[in-house]
């Protein structure tokens, strides 16, 4: 098909629009009739506050996190429960840890059959000032006034090794366990809860 054959507007012949209206330099001029101080007027007060140079207030970091209530008890929950940790975590009372005359020992116990295994883990903390030796193990349950207590005997020895572990079977079933371990000099006295 050509272009004489393709069919044609009825009103092809006549100029609609002046064809250079509005264009200047060749690149046609765009009206735009946006204004924003005319929008601001009619927009409510909060949106004009937010457009307002004088009343914009720079907020910091900590007052975005304390700005209302709940941020707010959210954000100090967050210090009270990490302040915890850090203290339980410094004071050591979440770990089996203990020290023993220049040791650091960590105690495991698990109950299996009606006797508990023990698990002794000893590394030397100081290399110069830790104890080699026997050390002397004397674990007991937890009993109450009047009950006979029975006492289980176990010896051990530290050598000059820097980490060294001992396993020994306890004969009798508890949900505590006193553990005392005794060197020439010093003596530790646990109370642990087998797993």
């Amino acid at each position: 098909m050509t272009d004489s054959e393709q069919p044609k507007r009825p009103n092809a012949k006549y100029k609609l629009s002046n064809e250079n209206a509005g264009k200047v330099n060749g690149e046609e001029k765009l009206n735009f009739y946006y204004s924003r101080e005319r929008r601001l007027k009619k927009a409510p007060q909060a949106v004009r506050d937010l457009y307002d140079e004088s009343k914009k207030n720079r907020s910091g970091f900590l007052k975005v996190l304390v700005a209302d209530k709940p941020r707010a008890m959210v954000f100090f929950t967050i210090l009270i429960m990490a302040a915890v940790i850090i203290l339980l975590s410094l004071s050591n009372k979440t770990s089996s840890s203990y020290f023993l005359d220049g040791n650091k020992l960590e105690i495991k116990g698990i109950k299996y059959e009606g006797m508990v295994i023990m698990a002794i883990s000893k590394a030397r903390k100081n290399t110069e000032t830790a104890y080699s030796g026997a050390v002397d193990i004397a674990v007991s349950p937890a009993v109450q006034e009047g009950d006979e207590l029975s006492v289980f005997y176990h010896r051990i020895f530290f050598s000059l090794e820097n980490e060294e572990d001992y396993r020994f079977t306890v004969p009798f079933d508890s949900a505590e366990l006193l553990i005392v371990l005794q060197t020439e000099k010093k003596t530790l006295k646990i109370r642990y809860k087998p797993e």
